[in-house]
C-alpha cells in the first residue's frame, strides 16, 4: 500500500510521464505542470503547454470495506484509504489548431501507459518509495458528471481551457496504526449465568 504522498506522486507522474514522452518530438519545448484552481486565474497561464489539474479526491466505494492490510514486519495495520484522483487535462496555446494537436498528443501518450506502475509512481514523486513494488494505478479517461463540470466551472471561472478529465483509480493510502490483537484465551469463565441461591 502506498504512503500519503501517493496523491502528488500520482499527480506528478502524470506530468512527469507527459514531459518525458514530448522528447524529440514537436512538442518537446512545451511546459508541463501539475496546476491548482487559482493557477487558471492568476494571470500567469502558460502561453504553450500543458497542465494537469487535480480538481477532486473521492473514496472509491466499490472498495471501501476493505480488509486489514499486513505490513513487511508481520504486524497487522488498519485498512488501507482507496481513493480515486480525477484531474483536468488542459492544452494552452495561441492557436486552436495547436492546442487541438497538443491535446490528441497526450491523450495518445496516456493511453499507452494506462497502468502507471510503482516504479514510474515513486521516479517522479518527492520521495521514491511512497508506492511498494508490486502496486500500481489504473488512469482512464473518463467523462464529467454534470455536477463536476459545474464544480471545475467554477472554481477556474473564465479562464477553463479545452480539457479532457482522467481519473487515477485505486491509490490507496496505507495506515501507520497497527490492529492490536489480544492473547490467547486461556479460560473460559460463565459465572454471569450463575444464579444466586435465596
Amino acid at each position: 500500500m502506498a504512503t500519503f504522498p501517493a496523491i502528488a506522486a500520482t499527480g506528478l507522474a502524470v506530468v512527469g510521464l507527459l514531459k518525458d514522452a514530448s522528447a524529440g518530438t514537436e512538442f518537446s519545448d512545451l511546459r508541463f505542470e501539475l496546476y491548482q484552481a487559482a493557477d487558471f486565474n492568476s494571470g500567469s497561464q502558460m502561453t504553450e503547454g500543458l497542465s494537469v489539474y487535480a480538481y477532486r479526491v473521492s473514496v472509491n466505494t466499490a472498495r471501501r470495506n476493505m480488509p486489514p492490510t499486513v505490513g513487511p514486519d508481520g504486524r497487522r495495520y488498519r485498512a488501507p484509504l482507496p481513493l480515486d484522483l480525477h484531474f483536468l487535462l488542459s492544452p494552452w496555446a495561441k492557436s486552436a489548431v495547436r492546442q487541438l494537436r497538443i491535446l490528441g498528443w497526450a491523450m495518445r501518450e496516456l493511453q499507452n501507459v494506462p497502468i502507471l506502475p510503482a516504479g514510474l509512481l515513486n521516479h517522479y514523486g518527492p520521495e521514491h518509495d511512497t508506492f511498494r513494488p508490486s502496486e500500481a494505478v489504473e488512469l482512464i479517461c473518463e467523462p464529467l458528471t454534470i455536477q463536476d463540470t459545474n464544480a471545475v466551472l467554477e472554481a477556474v471561472k473564465h479562464a477553463q481551457p479545452l480539457s479532457v478529465p482522467y481519473v487515477a483509480r485505486m491509490v490507496l493510502i496505507e495506515s501507520a496504526v497497527p490492529l492490536d490483537e489480544g492473547g490467547p484465551v486461556q479460560t473460559r469463565e460463565f459465572d454471569y449465568a450463575k444464579v444466586e441461591a435465596r
